[in-house]
């Protein structure tokens, strides 16, 4: 028994030496939407590019050999809709390089893959939940089960309102916040702006009952024009978000809401629908502690009357007398969610979940020896 306690101590300090030294790999399991942009996927590449660039072996991991990096004659890849640089990171897949997950790694699935969760429960790597909307943390999970059922104990997420309801769901999961960033490229345009209102929406048939309800409505302004962002690369819907003199942005479920302080960084205008879970840049604290809607757009909770806000802004800014305050708002709300903030929440974060996994092994370590 001594000898065995021998081999096991061996073994785990083989361990706690390649957690010092970086010799261990950060796999992040990825969806691939064929060459559809989507912000969580974006986030998840940056997490991965960040890590990187702090010395760490992240990677993306998927399912299938045939994920979509390059685009074809079917669509977009990776590398065209997020840049050549992301579609470099090291791709790695499950079908046929037989990856091998060693007890010194750390395995990242988004919180939708309840089912991966459960292929990985007895790998004998750290596991981590990175949980971006909380509207799919119940999606896939059987009834009654938790995260902790499939090893999982720890889960990275966007904001402190989504890591107090993960914690409302999972008491015993232990919560770490990392905000989204907003690349550089969304910024003001060198021109005019130009009468073109973009429009965010989840559901594709809402922004085409929007524009529809203010053409019918308001038929004198029927020389805008109405432009979905969709099936673009980011830097291009960066561009196309900087002409335009109006943004709109419908997202029920919406977890952090990037397309608004994208909107913002860009120094064009938000209307759009309160989600159910308010965001935090939405929010402001009064003197006497209390929660009220910031003036950094035009907030409302339906999006039924979203084309007479937009007729009311479009007046005001053919006047040239856009209130101050929503100007002043969107000025407050700018350069917070930045990539060197991100960096360093990522190493924060990041580094501390290693910290605590070696701590883990060294209490292990301890047990082994009080039994010889």
């Amino acid at each position: 028994m001594e000898e065995q306690e021998k081999v096991q101590k061996e073994f785990v300090d083989n361990i706690l030496t390649k957690l010092d030294n970086k010799d261990f790999g950060l796999y992040f399991f990825t969806l691939d939407t064929r060459g559809n942009a989507a912000a969580g996927i974006a986030n998840i590449y940056e997490h991965v590019k960040l890590l990187r660039e702090l010395g760490y072996n992240a990677n993306i991991l998927h399912e299938k050999n045939d994920y979509k990096l390059v685009g074809d004659a079917e669509g977009m890849g990776i590398a065209d809709w997020l840049g050549e640089e992301y579609a470099e990171l090291p791709h790695v897949s499950i079908e046929t390089q037989g990856i091998k997950i060693n007890a010194e790694d750390f395995l990242v699935v988004p919180e939708i893959f309840a089912n991966v969760m459960d292929q990985a429960k007895k790998f004998p790597c750290k596991k981590i939940v990175f949980s971006q909307n909380y509207d799919y943390l119940l999606e896939l999970l059987p009834l009654g089960r938790r995260w902790s059922d499939y090893g999982f104990n720890d889960v990275i997420t966007t904001s402190q309102k989504q890591a107090d309801y993960i914690s409302s769901l999972f008491p015993s999961t232990r919560s770490k916040v990392i905000p989204v960033s907003i690349p550089e490229y969304f910024k003001p345009s060198d021109k005019p702006k130009i009468p073109v209102v973009t429009i965010c929406t989840r559901e594709q048939g809402v922004a085409a009952k929007i524009a529809k309800m203010f053409y019918l409505q308001y038929p004198l302004y029927k020389w805008i024009t109405f432009k979905e962002l969709r099936n673009l690369s980011r830097e291009q819907f960066a561009t196309e978000l900087g002409k335009s003199c109006l943004s709109v942005w419908v997202d029920d479920s919406a977890g952090f809401g990037t397309f608004p302080l994208e909107a913002m960084q860009s120094n064009t205008p938000v209307i759009g629908k309160m989600p159910n879970m308010i965001p935090e840049w939405m929010e402001e604290t009064d003197e006497e502690g209390n929660k009220n809607i910031k003036n950094n757009g035009v907030w409302t909770n339906t999006h039924l009357n979203i084309p007479e806000l937009i007729a009311t802004y479009l007046k005001v800014w053919l006047e040239d007398s856009v209130p101050q305050d929503l100007i002043e708002g969107i000025e407050s709300s700018k350069n917070i969610y930045t990539t060197d903030n991100q960096k360093a929440k990522v190493e924060e974060v990041y580094g501390s979940l290693i910290e605590a996994r070696k701590e883990e092994l060294n209490n292990t370590i301890k047990v082994l020896e009080t039994k010889k």
